[in-house]
């Protein structure tokens, strides 16, 4: 069976750890707490998929800072919450040193942590239970098994979940976000973020892009037959926006399908767009002229943003989760968001929060003017066949095409 996921804590407040441990147990992880991290780093020398890592940035014997550095020697690192006492600044330069280490930051807190908020966190974090499984020896060692994922694309074993996203002014359904699984016939059912990275540096990314434009496409078709004519959003990566006949391939794919492009957003990173710029401009200039939407995605934590969106067509803003998720206690994050809102929209590009957690977040994006929200306060990522009776229990109306 999955070795349960680990959270570890680690702060110099012995009954902080001890709070926290109770919190990640009630969350589904296994808790192991430190503190101090040279015993942490002497214990632990690796870190199975799914972990996570609870770090005070202010310790006396070694701080979080000199933590991130050790952990970038370590394989397959956990992902970060940060948490300090030290002003939100602090907080906003560590997260961005944790993602320059290559870290998934899951989110930072001010101390005291709001508990409620830590474990609704941990809880979306947490690998899903699943059924009994064979007894044969499992393919992890540290990570997935290279060959396990070729063999995912071709025996058809990865699947797709989508998440809505609802117009702020009008609750009406904008589209959904396609989020690819892998449903692994011994692990059950692992999220994107434990198998896309090694996807990336392997070069496979390409073909699995490719299979979730087309099971997309392919979920359309069934929603069309439902009555519903549901745009969709996909992430693409910067391996695919240097494939020239990427434009052409997708024009047809959608023409064979009778699908309009129009009906199709792609998603970029704005780190994707740091590499070969110009073959890249020369893609999405392509796509758009096609008719599809483009989204520049994760906005405000990559480089030289402005001069992006100032180069290429985009058609969309998302706002990264970071932000969102802290913009109500956090006056900083809440001018971020700001910001962002009123730069797309005299960008004349549609402005999407993602991260939105609870009903407060909803009604601060209210306020400020942004158009669409996606997150849990609206609903998780769902299998396609459930859109259906998820509009039909939430009284949702589709928006006009």
């Amino acid at each position: 069976m999955l070795k349960q996921a680990v959270a570890y804590i680690l702060d110099d407040e012995e009954g902080l750890v001890e709070l926290h441990c109770e919190v990640a147990r009630l969350s589904g992880f296994q808790a192991r707490g430190f503190t101090r991290a040279s015993e942490f780093f002497s214990q632990i020398t690796r870190f199975q998929p799914g972990s996570v890592l609870v770090l005070d940035l202010l310790m006396p014997e070694m701080d979080g800072i000199e933590v991130m550095r050790r952990l970038a020697e370590i394989p397959n690192p956990p992902a970060i919450i940060l948490m300090s006492g030290h002003d939100v600044g602090v907080l906003h330069s560590a997260e961005k040193l944790c993602r320059a280490h290559g870290f998934e930051v899951l989110a930072s807190f001010s101390k005291p942590v709001d508990l409620r908020r830590m474990k609704r966190l941990l809880e979306s974090h947490a690998p899903q239970p699943q059924a009994p499984r064979r007894s044969e020896a499992l393919p992890l060692a540290g990570q997935l098994d290279l060959n396990d994922l070729k063999q995912a694309i071709v025996q058809q074993q990865l699947v797709l979940h989508f998440q809505p996203q609802i117009y702020l002014d009008s609750g009406a359904l904008n589209g959904v976000e396609a989020l690819v699984r892998w449903q692994h016939p011994e692990l059950g059912l692992i999220n994107l973020e434990h198998f896309i990275p090694q996807a990336e540096d392997s070069g496979l990314i390409a073909d699995i892009t490719r299979w979730v434009i087309d099971a997309a496409v392919r979920q359309e078709q069934k929603w069309r037959r439902e009555g519903l004519n549901v745009a969709v959003s996909v992430n693409i990566s910067a391996a695919d926006i240097t494939s020239l006949g990427l434009p052409e391939q997708l024009a047809e794919l959608l023409k064979s399908n009778r699908l309009e492009p129009s009906r199709l957003t792609l998603e970029i990173t704005e780190s994707a767009l740091m590499g070969e710029l110009v073959t890249a401009l020369d893609i999405l200039t392509r796509l758009r002229l096609k008719g599809f939407g483009l989204s520049i995605d994760d906005f405000g934590t990559g480089y030289s943003s402005l001069s992006q969106l100032h180069r290429v067509p985009f058609t969309e803003l998302k706002i990264d989760r970071s932000f969102v998720s802290n913009m109500i206690r956090d006056d900083e994050a809440r001018a971020i968001v700001k910001t962002c809102i009123m730069l797309g929209h005299e960008l004349n590009m549609k402005v999407v929060a993602e991260g939105v957690e609870t009903e407060a977040h909803l009604g601060h994006l209210r306020e400020l003017g942004c158009d669409i929200a996606q997150g849990y306060a609206i609903a998780r990522p769902m299998p396609g066949k459930e859109l259906f009776f998820w509009m039909q229990r939430n009284n949702l109306t589709l928006a006009s095409a």
